[in-house]
C-alpha cells in the first residue's frame, strides 16, 4: 500500500514512550505520533491515554526522505469547540479566528474612480506622495526631540 500526506488510515499502537506512540500501519510500516498530536488537551503522561495494542485512527502529516512517518491522532477528531476563557489576553483572545488555513495578504479593493486620464492619476498620485512624506517627516521629527534641525 502506497501512503500519502493526508491519508486518513487505521492502525495499532506498538509502543508508547514519554515523547509520542509508534503505531503499526497497514502494509508494515510504522510511524510515530508525537505527544503534541494525540488531543486537542494537555497530556503529562501519554500512557494514561494510550496503551499498547489500541487500534486507532491516524492521519499521515508527513513522511521523510529517511522514511520516518509522522501521524496525527488529533486531526482526525472533530474540531473542539473553543471556549471564551479570557486568558492573558484580555476576553477578546489573542488567537480569536484562527484557522489552518495559511492567510495570503490581498490587496483592499480600489475605490471606484471613474473616467481619469493619465494625467490625472499621475498628478493624485504625487499629491498623495508628498502627503505620505510629510508626515513621515514629521514623526521622524518629533522623534528626535522637538526644535532640533538638521543642518544642511
Amino acid at each position: 500500500m502506497q501512503l500519502e500526506v493526508g491519508a486518513i488510515l487505521e492502525g495499532k499502537i506498538t509502543g508508547v514512550k514519554k515523547f509520542g506512540a509508534f503505531v503499526a500501519l497497514p502494509g508494515g510500516k510504522t510511524g510515530m505520533v508525537h505527544i503534541s498530536e494525540v488531543s486537542n488537551s494537555f497530556i503529562e503522561d501519554l500512557s494514561t491515554v494510550l496503551s499498547e495494542g489500541q487500534e486507532v485512527k491516524v492521519k499521515v502529516l508527513s513522511i521523510a526522505e529517511d522514511g520516518k512517518i509522522a501521524l496525527s491522532i488529533k486531526r482526525t477528531l472533530p474540531p473542539d469547540p473553543r471556549q471564551n476563557r479570557g486568558g492573558a489576553h484580555g476576553p477578546r483572545g489573542g488567537q480569536r479566528g484562527r484557522s489552518d488555513a495559511p492567510r495570503v495578504w490581498q490587496p483592499k479593493a480600489a475605490a471606484p474612480q471613474g473616467e481619469m486620464s493619465f494625467e490625472d492619476m499621475m498628478a493624485k498620485f504625487k499629491s498623495q506622495s508628498e502627503e505620505k512624506i510629510s508626515d513621515l517627516k514629521r514623526v521622524t521629527e518629533n522623534r528626535r526631540g522637538g526644535g532640533y534641525s538638521r543642518r544642511r
